[in-house]
């Protein structure tokens, strides 16, 4: 009897797995990895993202619950944060009762509730959408999913226009300018740089530094994107003209030139050596046109009767060579700041594919 009693109780410190409360399921995976008896990696479940949209409204008590409830039933568990931005009307309310998170940001812009919210917001995968129901809240979870299978860091809307009248008049041609512009200037294709429908991963979101105060915030979203390479895709998405009793906020000439304003800046920034040697070949023009007549006339009679005009020519040389010594400091400062970015971007986890 004794001598059974100790065979027995060999047999459970051999075996730990076995005398774990749980230990007669793991060891129906003995040998599954390694011998371990522990399930294999391709075994695990695949934790399920929080999902977040962002929706920056001002003034849209006639849209928003149906933005908020077509989310809803598109991206079962979805969290729709409903970004008040000093409404005058009952659109924080209308939010609440459809069941969405309502929070304010009473400095107006859409730039600055898009700031505030990447910063307050938690969550895995995070939705840009606006409160006006002109895209397609309903087709939120085929973005979603197209972030989820590249993975990528960045997936936008690209608008297909349903009905003649959903761009405002000049709205669709200087869209396209504004692309083959940053196109060009970038090196990268853009097809819509100006969607305000987006799908982003948790590391994008917290190492976008979220500089605009206004709607050229999807210009700089879209330059960021660019300048990092990350990876990122396009979703054709439905696009709609506003109902009835909802008002545009977008005024044309003065977005459009905030928007131009900004795309030169951040080249100016992005891209210091191009910005600089545009600005030198510019200098170096007027040094020629207005130094060349004055060399030829000293070549012919040893004088030169336009000194002003020779030293203005001389000068703008120099500011010429000045302009190409600081594009190439600034390069090389840029290079160390995207270095830097880019290693707290990779700190940051990426999207796990289902």
């Amino acid at each position: 009897m004794r001598k059974s009693e100790e065979q027995r109780a060999a047999t459970v410190v051999a075996d730990p797995i076995r005398s774990h409360p749980g230990g007669s399921h793991l060891s129906e995976h003995r040998g599954s990895e390694h011998g371990t008896g522990l399930p294999g990696p391709e075994s695990l479940p695949v934790p399920q993202p929080r999902i977040a949209a962002i929706v920056p409204c001002h003034n849209e008590a006639a849209c928003v619950a149906t933005v908020v409830r077509e989310l809803q039933d598109a991206v079962p568990g979805i969290v729709v944060y409903v970004y008040d931005n000093a409404s005058t009307d009952e659109t924080a309310a209308i939010a609440t009762e459809v069941g969405a998170v309502v929070r304010h940001e009473q400095v107006p812009g859409k730039g600055n509730v898009i700031r505030r919210a990447f910063a307050d917001v938690e969550a895995d995968i995070y939705v840009l959408i606006d409160g006006d129901d002109t895209y397609e809240a309903a087709g939120c979870a085929r973005l979603v999913d197209a972030l989820r299978s590249g993975p990528f860091d960045q997936v936008t809307g690209v608008r297909r226009q349903v009905g003649e009248s959903a761009y405002r008049r000049g709205h669709a041609t200087g869209n396209r300018m504004f692309n083959v512009l940053v196109s060009t200037l970038f090196g990268r294709r853009v097809t819509d740089m100006l969607s305000g429908y987006r799908v982003f991963s948790r590391r994008f979101v917290k190492s976008f530094p979220a500089t605009s105060r206004g709607f050229e915030i999807e210009t700089e979203l879209t330059i960021h994107s660019v300048n990092l390479r990350v990876p990122q895709a396009e979703v054709e998405v439905g696009f709609k003209d506003r109902s009835g009793d909802s008002e545009s906020k977008l005024r044309t000439y003065h977005d459009g030139y905030r928007i131009l304003r900004l795309i030169l800046a951040l080249v100016r920034h992005e891209r210091p050596l191009l910005f600089h040697a545009v600005v030198a070949a510019v200098l170096v023009t007027i040094s020629l046109v207005l130094g060349l007549p004055v060399i030829a006339e000293f070549a012919e009679t040893g004088l030169v009767p336009r000194l002003p005009t020779a030293i203005l020519a001389s000068s703008a040389g120099l500011l010429a060579m000045l302009a190409v010594v600081t594009g190439s400091i600034l390069d090389g400062l840029r290079r160390i700041r995207q270095e830097t970015t880019r290693l707290f971007y990779l700190a940051l986890p990426g999207i796990e594919r289902p």
